[in-house]
């Protein structure tokens, strides 16, 4: 956010209608002035140029041109926030995922559809992502994992975008003596898809995703990181067990714990700093179970959640990652890390999967 000045939003939707709900929802915060509308992706762009918006609110699906071919050439152009209104649809959800993994900051779900009349069911969770995302650092994201051996090699190495890699022949599983925990917020899904494809596919040790994200859109985003990924990567369910190069990814709406079998479960406690899944209370679980034997990662996001539960892991003899301010979209939950003294390493994104391979080895 600017200071001394609202916040300027321009509204991008094929509809009317739903230009106009969003509008009107959106000025309902003083801090917030919406300085125009666009039809479709063609529009928007004209818009852009002429208005100078701090952030922009974007439907997907558009005529003569769609929200990912509006935000793709945005971002090649001069990137800017950009918060994406979403179906809750299987479709809307792998298209939400793309999009974030091509850099817009983040979503809101539109509650029933295309043309959503209860808006209003999300009005808090819209006016915080927009405020929020007028003060994101908005980087292009560079992700894809180069096949090199050694960390050197691959610290070196330079990333593609759109490959899909080929995974050897499935193994039995075989429960992690070491774990590998990340925690993301804002940001997170295009961080994830930089850091888990750079892993080898032979890393020794169980990973754990909590990224802050509601029911319906972790499945799209495990099944993205998956195909890029040299490591099996899924949506977390009651019963998995946490084994050797797998990364399970906790289900939106849910919060994941590790029993001492090694076996998660979820449950639909309280929110924990307001969100579920919550990063701390996994981690916090994940100690009682590996003792020292965890390698902790906080990313970029809102807040401080993860705090705790790197403060509890460092305690317990385990290791500590945060990701550094100039690399994150949001340094909120990192910065809360590094600022209560909890972090080993303060790297940039691009280094952490190395990071986090060393310590393991260490």
């Amino acid at each position: 956010m600017y200071e001394g000045r609202k916040v300027r939003v321009l509204v991008v939707d094929d509809s009317a209608f739903m230009r106009k709900v969003i509008t009107d929802l959106l000025e309902k915060d003083p801090e917030i002035e919406v300085i125009g509308t666009a039809r479709d992706g063609l529009d928007a762009l004209e818009k852009v140029k002429q208005l100078e918006p701090d952030v922009v609110t974007l439907d997907v699906e558009m005529p003569k041109m769609d929200g990912l071919e509006f935000l793709t050439r945005q971002m090649s152009i001069k990137p800017l926030p950009i918060v994406m209104v979403s179906s809750l649809t299987q479709e809307g959800a792998e298209i939400t995922i793309e999009a974030l993994a091509r850099g817009a900051v983040d979503f809101v779900p539109k509650p029933s559809g295309s043309l959503s009349l209860d808006m209003h069911k999300v009005e808090d969770d819209m006016l915080k992502k927009v405020k929020n995302a007028s003060r994101a650092r908005v980087r292009l994201p560079k992700y894809l994992p180069s096949t090199s051996r050694s960390i050197r090699e691959r610290e070196k190495a330079s990333l593609t975008s759109d490959i899909s890699v080929e995974k050897t022949k499935e193994l039995p599983l075989e429960p992690a003596k070491k774990l590998v925990v990340i925690g993301s917020s804002t940001g997170g899904p295009s961080a994830l898809m930089e850091i888990i494809p750079r892993l080898p596919k032979d890393l020794g040790a169980g990973v754990v995703v909590v990224q802050h994200m509601p029911p319906g859109f972790t499945r799209s985003l495990a099944e993205r990181i998956n195909k890029a990924s040299q490591l099996e990567v899924k949506e977390a369910q009651a019963g998995d067990l946490l084994a050797n190069n797998r990364v399970l990814i906790a289900p939106g709406g849910y919060h994941l714990v590790v029993e001492n079998n090694k076996l998660v479960k979820t449950n639909t406690d309280l929110p924990v700093h307001g969100v579920r899944p919550a990063v701390d209370v996994f981690m916090e679980s994940a100690v009682k179970v590996f003792g020292k034997n965890i390698v902790g990662v906080v990313l970029t996001g809102m807040g401080f959640d993860g705090a705790r539960g790197m403060n509890i892991i460092k305690k317990h003899g385990g290791r500590t990652i945060a990701q550094n301010e100039e690399t994150c979209v949001v340094y909120g939950m990192p910065r809360a890390v590094v600022e209560m003294g909890l972090a080993d390493r303060v790297e940039p994104l691009d280094k952490v999967s190395v990071r986090i391979e060393e310590l393991l080895e260490n």
